[in-house]
């Protein structure tokens, strides 16, 4: 395996391998890795002729307030299992080779940062854009990989690619859920038992929503009713119903949509989501 440290560097071997003909497949990652980060691995293992993992705990995209000091570093493991799963190539840049001290530059995207964590989370889609296209330029990737539980931060990146003409594929993969629903976390770390059963009804208002919405519920207002009900018990960050594409709140289902919710809990702030599509009468 290769750890890739430098930018420079990386570029230097992007360049070596799409000179071979070789497609390159990236998924970004801030470590901690999980069971979701992982299927992402592999299908970029499968889809492409070489994966690279990014990890680097991206400082930009977190508040003063917020939990950038004790968010989970777990290098060593997670070297582990990538290299179990076959990967070749890890990027892990330091903090000062992604922003020296003049660092002036950042990547503003509108509209579709607006609302859902754009709205509690000011800062967050500058520094998640600034920070994925970074990598982007220093892994020269074909394809990227994400997956669906930061559903607005896919949409953020989409815009992204599509508005600076990027040419990079980017793939969306269904949410990874444990065995009893809740979407898997590196923030699941940090919950308390009691914290971890209380947050499973973030996941079961969505399900409850999702079977609505296969029964014929269209109406966005008795959606988001039914979820909070469902969520009462929990300080609710917001709950939205939104185009799943541009992230743009709708009265009712007339296309694609996100169902998208976020709680604080004493120990952690989760956000889960579920996607309806009416054509296909199917959430995923």
């Amino acid at each position: 395996m290769n750890i890739i440290n430098d930018p420079q560097e990386m570029r230097r071997c992007a360049d070596h391998l799409r000179a071979e003909g070789k497609t390159i497949g990236l998924v970004p990652t801030m470590g901690a890795l999980h069971a979701g980060h992982m299927s992402l691995v592999h299908a970029a293992l499968r889809e492409n002729d070489v994966a690279v993992v990014s990890i680097f705990v991206n400082p930009t995209q977190f508040a003063p307030h917020e939990d950038f000091g004790k968010y989970p570093r777990t290098f060593q493991s997670d070297i582990e299992q990538l290299k179990a799963a076959g990967v070749s190539y890890v990027y892990a840049p330091s903090a000062e080779s992604m922003y020296p001290e003049d660092f002036v530059t950042y990547v503003e995207i509108g509209k579709v940062t607006e609302g859902l964590c754009g709205g509690s989370r000011p800062q967050f889609f500058r520094g998640v854009a600034t920070v994925v296209m970074k990598l982007f330029h220093a892994v020269k990737p074909h394809r990227a990989y994400f997956g669906q539980k930061d559903v607005q931060q896919c949409a953020v990146i989409k815009r992204m690619v599509r508005d600076m003409d990027m040419g990079i594929d980017i793939i969306i993969l269904p949410v990874v859920r444990e065995p009893d629903g809740l979407a898997m976390s590196s923030r699941n770390a940090y919950l308390s038992p009691e914290d971890r059963r209380q947050a499973l009804a973030i996941s079961r208002a969505l399900f409850e929503a999702g079977e609505r919405m296969c029964g014929g519920e269209r109406d966005s207002t008795e959606l988001i009713r039914g979820v909070r009900e469902c969520m009462a018990a929990l300080q609710i960050d917001y709950v939205s119903l939104v185009d799943a594409e541009s992230m743009q709140e709708v009265c009712r289902i007339e296309g694609k949509v996100a169902l998208a919710a976020a709680a604080v809990l004493p120990t952690a702030r989760l956000i889960d989501n579920i996607i309806y599509d009416p054509v296909e009468n199917r959430v995923f």
